[in-house]
């Protein structure tokens, strides 16, 4: 048996082929030790960020809203603490059973919680904003790693509806969009904190990062409402709207002296604690509307005439036959009344006794006494959406012109205007200026007319609450008031509309030493037996109001309690022409 001898081979590799592998592995040595260069000095920020965003939180420490409140400190906005529950996708772990219930307590669908933390990208993401603490307590004991908790707050409103004009509301994430919420957003706001923390996977904080950076809490506002005169207000014009089925109302009642608005109510209105299906409730109509106010004007017509003309109370006025032509136009009067006095043109409201007054002056001394009273010109009370009204200059005047704004054609304003031009015949000839914040002292204002004028035009007012004027159904039992009506046709896209009114009633109380100031607008009540007139449909908000607020604020009584005079049946009401 033959053996064949053992070969031996022997492989030799090229020495090139060594030198390219010991280079490169070298080369990936060196390329490893640069990229820890680069990764650890150069790009250290990001890795830095991805390791923290793994167990580091910055929270949110919001600041707690200011309070709202009136004149009296009774609450009108307030926050309350809520829990807001978020998930940090990265995090979340989470079983079928564990889903399920969380959907259930945040009611919630599975689906939605899925396509919030499908991102893994991100890192915040809120699962339902503003629950209870009870509920919050539930969520949280399910024990679901990557699910947290915030602390945040939900703004109440005890008076709901009845301020909500005013007040306004916060969206969301607590920032005001309507009202005093929006126009004061900033005041109320303050800053928020922020706190750096490490967090476990279950969100309980470990460590502390950093100092706290505290909270700076928003200044509570104190507006010069009176909630109970702004109730009262409220319900007597809710009453009104729906007896003569109107469109919409509103009511402004001033402090006489101060200028303070002491209630603002608008109707149709909102509840801010659920604001759902509000288009076209939000608008504070007695500072946005604009409207012609009628014979309201009137007594700001006779106080001109007595400021620059030669009239008195009891100046005597041709009225005869009860209309008067001015070029093609026509003025006419309800009756035929023959020679008034001043204080009865005001008293039975002449259309034409008003006119003659007004085209007796000169046209820049009325204009300029609008311009004084603040028509066409905003009162800057810091509200939202204020307008200006309107009041053509007064070289562009035609006599007609002059004439019907005598009697509150052909010039606009708003309710606040309205009532804001009576504090002149309050304060003896002085303009107060408005305010919705609580005054420590009373204003200075500018004098407009003499404090004789003032007075006068005060007592002529006394005769429009009083048999033979267009206000009985102001008066009220223990005091003794003053006031004005006013009806008008409203606007319309080709001029005045022949069956839409709006009446109005601007008055005083008491008399002797007047307290407060109300004006009432009605807009587009029913015009079924001709129930539209604003003696009819503004003067008894302005009577029932009236009653209870003086009463409420203690006002001594210059009358006695039987000094209401019911009219006989039967007789008409003396009514203004339109």
């Amino acid at each position: 048996m033959a053996y064949a001898k053992a070969q031996h081979y022997v492989v030799k590799l090229p020495a090139w082929r060594r030198r390219v592998l010991l280079i490169a592995v070298l080369l990936g040595f060196a390329g490893l030790f640069l990229r820890g260069i680069y990764l650890q000095s150069l790009h250290k920020t990001f890795l830095q960020e991805k390791g923290d965003a793994r167990y580091s939180r910055a929270l949110v420490l919001h600041a707690h809203r200011g309070k709202i409140t009136d004149r009296n400190g009774e609450l009108l906005a307030i926050s309350s603490p809520v829990e807001s529950v978020w998930a940090s996708p990265p995090d979340v772990e989470i079983n079928k059973k564990q889903k399920l219930a969380l959907a259930k307590l945040l009611s919630i669908k599975t689906k939605d919680f899925d396509k919030k933390i499908a991102n893994r990208e991100r890192e915040f993401v809120y699962l339902k904003r503003r629950i209870s603490p009870d509920l919050a307590a539930k969520v949280m004991s399910l024990e679901i790693p990557g699910v947290f908790l915030q602390r945040e707050y939900k703004r109440f409103y005890p008076a709901g509806d009845v301020t909500a004009h005013l007040v306004g509301f916060t969206g969301i994430d607590d920032n005001g969009q309507e009202g005093f919420e929006l126009a004061q957003n900033a005041t109320l706001s303050g800053k928020s904190g922020s706190r750096r923390v490490i967090q476990d996977r279950k969100g309980h904080i470990v460590e502390d990062l950093e100092a706290v950076k505290v909270p700076q809490d928003g200044h509570d506002l104190v507006l010069s409402i009176d909630r109970r005169i702004q109730y009262l207000a409220f319900r007597e014009l809710a009453k009104a709207v729906e007896k003569h089925k109107a469109k919409a109302g509103a009511v402004v009642v001033l402090d006489a002296k101060t200028g303070e608005v002491l209630a603002m109510v608008n109707l149709p209105t909102y509840n801010p604690n659920n604001p759902v299906n509000i288009k076209g409730k939000t608008r504070n109509r007695a500072i946005t509307d604009i409207f012609e106010p009628g014979s309201t004007m009137k007594a700001v017509t006779a106080a001109a005439a007595m400021q620059f003309g030669d009239y008195r109370p009891d100046t005597k006025i041709q009225t005869a036959p009860g209309h008067m032509s001015i070029g093609p136009a026509t003025i006419n009067d309800a009756h035929p009344h023959g020679i008034l006095t001043v204080a009865e043109v005001i008293q039975k409201s002449s259309n034409v006794g008003a006119a003659k007054m007004a085209l007796s002056l000169k046209k820049e001394e009325l204009w300029s006494t609008f311009n004084q009273l603040g028509f066409g010109n905003r009162a800057n009370i810091g509200f939202p959406g204020e307008a200006a009204g309107k009041v053509r200059p007064y070289k562009t005047w035609r006599p007609i012109e002059q004439a019907t704004m005598s009697y509150g054609h052909g010039i606009s304003l708003t309710l606040l205007q309205l009532a804001r031009a009576y504090t002149v015949f309050t304060n003896e000839g002085e303009l107060k200026p408005v305010s919705l914040f609580k005054l420590k002292e009373s204003p200075v204002g500018h004098q407009v007319f003499s404090a004789q004028v003032a007075n006068d035009v005060k007592d002529m007012l006394e005769l429009v609450v009083q048999p033979g004027g267009t206000a009985l159904r102001a008066q009220v039992a223990g005091y003794r008031v003053g006031g004005k009506t006013g009806t008008a046709h409203k606007i319309g896209p080709t001029g005045y509309e022949p069956d839409k009114y709006v009446g109005s009633f601007v008055g005083l109380a008491p008399a002797s030493n007047p307290r407060l100031i109300m004006a009432v607008m009605i807009d587009e009540p029913s015009i079924e037996n001709e129930q539209y007139y604003g003696g009819i449909v503004a003067a008894p908000v302005f009577s029932a109001v009236m009653a209870d607020a003086l009463r409420m604020l203690a006002v001594p009584q210059d009358a006695p309690n039987n000094n209401v005079v019911i009219p006989p049946e039967g007789v008409e009401d003396v009514k203004e022409v339109i």
